[in-house]
């Protein structure tokens, strides 16, 4: 099946996704290149998917009395420009050019507070459980469409929450296929490379 490639228009708005607008972000500081991808995993609860829960986390109005791990959230003001669901679906949150609060203390390189700098995504999932063979097609789609539009980032500024904020969290996890990911946007930056891909 093809469909529309993704595009980011001037609002930092991406085509081809279910908008959910969430409070949970602020101005970037002036002058900031935007250089870094971190790709993390959530499922609310822990190891359920489907739900409204990210949505409502991610909106401040998570039920604390649904289920009694979200008594932990309570108070917690927390986002992402971007979730990649189980099936597929695109979810955005935040525009590209606000700060999305994602990565909390965290450094790269040896610069800190990550959020200022980069594109917060989240994957569907747990650390320890495979991700779908759809959720890595959308990100290989919509990380290419980012580089495109953010030239500073390169296939080796595509980093884990674990990577940036480390013995703090351990997201995307074991689970995860780096591989996978950065031989397909090889190959699509390399049309003729062999073996590899989604």
């Amino acid at each position: 099946m093809i469909h529309e490639k993704f595009y980011i228009d001037d609002a930092g708005w991406i085509n081809r996704v279910k908008r959910v607008y969430s409070p949970n972000f602020d101005e970037r500081p002036s002058d900031t290149n935007i250089n870094l991808i971190v790709i993390h995993s959530i499922s609310l609860p822990p190891g359920e998917y489907g739900g409204p829960w990210i949505d409502k986390l991610f909106t401040n109005s998570l039920p604390k009395m649904v289920h009694p791990y979200f008594t932990q959230l309570e108070g917690m003001r927390v986002s992402a420009h971007l979730l990649i669901r189980r099936n597929g679906v695109l979810v955005q949150y935040v525009p590209l050019h606000h700060r999305a609060w994602h990565a909390g203390i965290s450094i790269w390189e040896g610069r800190p507070r990550c959020n200022d700098y980069s594109i917060g995504i989240e994957l569907e999932g747990v650390d320890t459980i495979l991700y779908t063979d759809i959720q890595y097609t959308i990100l290989m789609e919509i990380v290419q469409a980012l580089m495109t539009f953010y030239p500073k980032i390169t296939l080796d500024r595509i980093v884990g929450h674990c990577d940036i904020a480390p013995g703090r969290k351990t997201d995307p996890g074991p689970a995860f296929d780096w591989t996978r990911l950065r031989q397909a946007l090889h190959n699509v930056k390399n049309p003729t490379a062999k073996n590899g891909g989604l």
